[in-house]
């Protein structure tokens, strides 16, 4: 729809364009594969970090084969070759890590960018008067805030998963080449650290899923209040609206201090156990060398040297665990996100597909004509319907009005044609299409609406008017502001920016801006209008009528209103809910 003003995808003027390509190039297969890959990390990244890690093996036994010579006897120069390649290979150590760690941390940060793209590309096709559209609260929530843990899940977590898995058979495997009971004592500590880690790590996954979803309840509930603080002040419900958000933020306390004692008892699973591992191996070693245990050595004694190098690596056998653990609730969160991320992507995935199924627009900028059929349409299922049987004909170039008292159906009629809502039975054609989800986004994009209360984006009068769009050059930009007799504001103000929601402008200049958006849209065939002289003095009612007869002179005009003045300049006054009218079936 060309002027968005039905609250569709509300986005800055200049991120519009951009937005809307996305939303065309996003198919639901793609959503869903990027979606489920939640690695988002390439091989080198990991290769890198376990590289580096794995690189202590050969600096141990240099270490180690160092310290032995000079406690045989040999002088202080036997130390220098392997202090060289001590140096050397921590030089490297060094640079891989840290290339392996950067390299994780942008493809990170990339992954995250484009499932925000793609949740917002769904969220956005979504109709606003679908029920089971995401609060505006909870999707601001799970964007800007929960997505983020995406970032140390992805970048942290399967390096850290990979360094796990690898690094500690690499270290008993040359702990077993000269112990084979040093090499037991770790090969039976090891695996009780990822079962205890996995108990918990299954209540930890819980908690977050519960603590997320928590804070997207409350950012939403603050939001909604928000946007109906004046209401709240009218009603003096200030104080029970501060008592539930206490109440709410103290549920959200409880819920992250339940996470954060889940993250601290994996850490210290782990810590109790890597520590009762090392001290077995430390004391095996220093009984054995004294010559008390005379076992556990493959054909003798160990060297100073053979268990100066098996101390050394028993630290770095725990080490990439000791890592997995203080990532483990990085992976709880990250996966809570993820699934977050996933229901906002799902939320749009038909209308997406739906979108992607067809190209190009209806018409080239010429009337369109409209078609009611058999239209039946109830919000409620089991409730009395809005409309029964509902016909009605509009020739191209035609100008109609909807009359009908407050909540009887003008809105709702509006918003079926433009396919924000799906009928129950009945059919709706524009130009000669059928509105379905085949090509409702393409008829969209031939369609314009004008809402009582548009909404204006912070940015100058031009950028709001262009909205984003490539097509819109500064001569239709000037051409429309002339049409709606915006020319000397938009002159005056020049550079100037205008406030979120329209702060500075004026009602009637909102909505002249609102005209202009679809003034500059040569290619829109048919204007829906809903109540745009409500609320509004009776000369800046008088200028919204004429303006809005410029705009659409040559299109076809539907216009929902209250207002006798605008209803008799039109060619047509339909009143819905009275049989006696053509064109009301209801």
């Amino acid at each position: 729809m060309t002027t968005l003003d039905a609250g569709i995808g509300r986005r800055r003027p200049e991120a519009a364009g951009r937005t809307a390509a996305v939303m065309r190039q996003a198919r639901p297969d793609e959503v869903a594969d990027t979606l489920s890959a939640r690695d988002g990390v390439s091989r080198a990244a990991v290769l890198l970090q376990t590289t580096a890690s794995l690189l202590w093996l050969p600096q141990a036994g240099l270490l180690a084969l160092a310290v032995g010579s000079i406690a045989a006897g040999s002088d202080a120069s036997a130390a220098w070759l392997p202090a060289l390649g001590i140096l050397v290979l921590g030089i490297a150590r060094a640079v891989m890590d840290g290339a392996g760690s950067r390299l994780a941390f942008r493809q990170a940060r990339s992954h995250l960018s484009a499932l925000r793209n793609e949740a917002v590309a769904a969220l956005a096709e979504t109709s606003p008067l679908d029920v089971t559209r995401p609060s505006s609260g909870f999707a601001a929530s799970t964007l800007a805030e929960q997505a983020e843990a995406v970032v140390p899940y992805v970048a942290r977590f399967r390096p850290a998963r990979s360094r796990a898995m690898i690094v500690p058979l690499a270290i008993l495997a040359c702990v077993l080449v000269f112990s084979w009971a040093a090499a037991l004592v770790l090969l039976i500590a090891a695996p009780l650290i990822p079962i205890f880690m996995a108990l918990v790590g299954w209540r930890a996954k819980q908690a977050s899923e519960e603590q997320l979803a928590e804070m997207g309840s409350m950012n939403a509930f603050l939001m909604d209040r928000l946007r109906g603080l004046t209401t709240i002040r009218s009603f003096d419900a200030v104080d029970r609206t501060a008592t539930q958000l206490r109440a709410s933020a103290e549920d959200l306390r409880r819920r992250t201090m339940a996470v954060l004692r889940i993250a601290f008892l994996s850490s210290a699973v782990l810590e109790l156990f890597a520590a009762l591992g090392v001290a077995m191996v430390a004391v095996y070693v220093g009984f054995h060398l004294l010559g008390e245990l005379n076992f556990g050595a493959w054909g003798g004694r160990l060297s100073l040297a053979e268990g100066l190098f098996i101390l050394l690596l028993a630290p770095s056998f725990f080490e990439p665990l000791r890592d997995l653990s203080a990532v483990w609730h990085d992976r709880a969160s990250g996966e809570a996100a993820f699934d977050a991320l996933k229901k906002l992507a799902a939320s749009g995935r038909k209308t997406v597909a739906a979108s992607s199924a067809k190209g190009g627009q209806v018409g080239a900028g010429g009337a369109l004509s409209l078609s009611v059929e058999g239209l039946v349409f109830r919000h409620v299922e089991g409730a009395a319907p809005v409309f029964h049987d509902f016909d009605l004909e509009v020739e191209p170039g035609e100008r109609i009005a909807l009359v009908a008292p407050s909540g009887e159906g003008k809105s709702t009629l509006l918003a079926l044609i433009a396919g924000l809502v799906v009928p129950e039975s009945g059919t709706i054609r524009i130009g000669g299409l059928v509105v379905d989800g085949a090509n409702v986004a393409d008829l969209r994009a031939s369609i314009a609406w004008i809402g009582q209360d548009p909404h204006i984006f912070p940015g100058t009068i031009r950028s709001n008017v262009t909205m984003g769009r490539a097509d819109v050059d500064q001569a239709r930009v000037s051409a429309a502001l002339e049409a709606v007799s915006l020319s000397d504001l938009a002159a005056r103000r020049g550079p100037a920016m205008i406030g979120e929601g329209g702060f500075g402008l004026s009602g009637g200049e909102a909505l002249r801006l609102a005209l202009a958006r679809a003034s500059a849209t040569p290619q829109a065939g048919l204007v829906l209008a809903d109540e745009p002289t409500a609320h509004l003095d009776r000369e800046t009612a008088r200028e919204i009528t004429e303006s809005l007869l410029r705009v659409s002179r040559g299109k076809t005009l539907v216009v929902a209103t209250h207002d006798p003045v605008l209803a008799a300049r039109m060619d047509r006054v339909i009143t819905l809910n009275a049989p006696d009218s053509a064109g009301a079936g209801s």
